[in-house]
């Protein structure tokens, strides 16, 4: 059963909640910035984040039927709906960026719902899942909404992107610190700290897919692999997981802690034999 929509406006409202609310949103703005020209989907409770892609052509909040919908933004036209999550009322391709955030956990059928999100997403979109990660603190507080429902490990929510025909091009972590009202005073240490000592502690993960790639004949005959759609994050060789130094060239921008999934390095979306 999800979280009611009152239940998670609270949530929000309270000190754990504002926290939440800014250590995802910074991930989402080394990942995405401001959204520039994009359209913009929310699924889930997605209105804490959706205020912050001011360069957004149309952004759009669809909640869940079973959770309910709240008016969003505050002012102004109402830009928010409640839906059927396992069909979407939305056309093919109709969005940039997609973002899902306490979508997949209590979501009767996972995989219908991204499904229907790819429907949805443009051939040279993105998406964003922010789910409970499995080993952190924060799917066991069940005074939060991440400890409600199915947590994820990373590698789990790979397979699920790549169930519904995406692949994933970069992911980052946050939330190390407890949640625990004392400790929220000394959030951005542990944030720091949490990173480079106790990875595994997490309490959410994030995750970027964008669409497969796909094959392209040359004119002498021969095939290269071109992504689908420029990751977000620039990938790293097989193997090499860690955090993008500050102060790297523009193709190196990345989340903080980011670690890109398994691949072989890529220049201009052209995989080097």
């Amino acid at each position: 059963m999800r979280r009611g929509i009152d239940e998670l406006r609270a949530f929000y409202g309270e000190p754990t909640g504002a926290l939440v609310r800014r250590l995802i949103a910074r991930r989402l703005n080394d990942a995405w910035g401001e959204a520039n020209g994009c359209d913009v989907l929310g699924l889930g409770y997605a209105t804490p984040w959706l205020g912050a892609f001011v360069g957004a052509r149309r952004v759009v909040a669809a909640m869940p039927g079973r959770q309910g919908v709240e008016t969003w933004p505050a002012t102004g036209r109402n830009r928010s709906l409640l839906i059927d999550e396992n069909r979407l009322p939305f056309p093919a391709g109709g969005f940039d960026r997609i973002l899902l955030v306490h979508a997949l956990e209590e979501a009767d059928d996972p995989i219908l719902l991204l499904t229907e999100a790819v429907r949805a997403l443009a051939p040279a979109g993105r998406v964003i899942l922010a789910a409970a990660a499995r080993g952190g603190l924060w799917a066991r507080a069940e005074a939060t909404p991440f400890g409600h429902g199915r947590p994820f490990t990373r590698g789990q929510m790979e397979r699920l992107v790549r169930q519904v025909g995406l692949e994933p091009t970069a992911w980052s972590q946050t939330l190390y610190t407890p949640p625990w009202r004392p400790l929220l005073g000394l959030a951005d240490g542990i944030e720091r700290l949490g990173g480079a000592v106790a990875p595994g502690t997490a309490g959410v993960i994030l995750l970027e897919a964008s669409r497969q790639a796909y094959a392209r004949i040359r004119p002498g005959g021969a095939t290269q692999r071109v992504a689908a759609a420029a990751p977000g994050l620039a990938p790293q060789p097989s193997g090499r997981y860690g955090e993008v130094a500050r102060g790297g060239s523009q193709s190196e921008r990345a989340w903080k802690n980011h670690e890109v999934a398994p691949g072989r390095m890529l220049a201009g979306g052209v995989e080097h034999p």
